[in-house]
């Protein structure tokens, strides 16, 4: 019989390359998105009747049209939800930008019993500001290539007692531990030159 020794630790190599490749890939949120830490929580659909899933944004809603947002639509909300948080993220910025994530719209405090946003108006809520410095809706503007936009909903156990005009890292910090439920839609775009 073959000693165990020489097949032991090949086999354990083989068994950790196994682990690794088949492990499930990581989250496409943005980097240091609290996003990826909810993949545990109940899922609420959130979708647009002007877009797919990973489906190519229409110019309107970019810098490159009327520049004001698409209509979305909320389902699957718990009963228990006290608030829900909107938040609208790029990761796909180029260096040059600055920031690792492009925040385009922030909302906080959004009444459980909203389901729809209509196009060109926020939701009922209080806005955050997004890192062009505003309390608004900022559309895709992406300088390079194709960008990927996460349209990011949370259910929330509470109110969040902060000031219009927070950042999304105020917004996350104190969303922890009241994040009861999560949906995300992804929409594409790429500037036609």
């Amino acid at each position: 019989m073959q000693d165990w020794k020489t097949w032991i630790i090949p086999a354990a190599i083989i068994l950790v390359a196994l682990a690794v490749f088949l492990s499930p890939s990581p989250s496409l949120a943005p980097e240091g998105d609290q996003f990826i830490l909810y993949s545990h929580l109940p899922v609420m659909n959130i979708t647009s009747p002007a877009f797919q899933h990973y489906g190519s944004i229409p110019p309107l809603y970019t810098c490159d049209g009327k520049n004001i947002n698409p209509p979305l639509i909320f389902s699957d909300i718990p009963e228990q939800a006290n608030s829900l948080v909107l938040i609208m993220a790029d990761p796909d910025v180029p260096p040059q930008a600055g920031v690792p994530v492009w925040d385009h719209w922030i909302v906080f405090n959004i009444p459980p019993t909203v389901t729809t946003v209509e196009e060109g108006k926020n939701p009922e809520g209080v806005l955050g500001k997004n890192t062009s410095g505003k309390l608004a809706y900022g559309g895709p503007c992406p300088p390079d290539r194709e960008h990927r936009y996460f349209f990011q909903l949370y259910a929330l156990d509470t109110m969040l007692s902060l000031p219009a005009g927070s950042t999304k890292k105020e917004v996350e910090e104190a969303m922890k531990g009241h994040v009861i439920a999560k949906g995300e839609l992804i929409g594409l775009y790429n500037r036609k030159r």
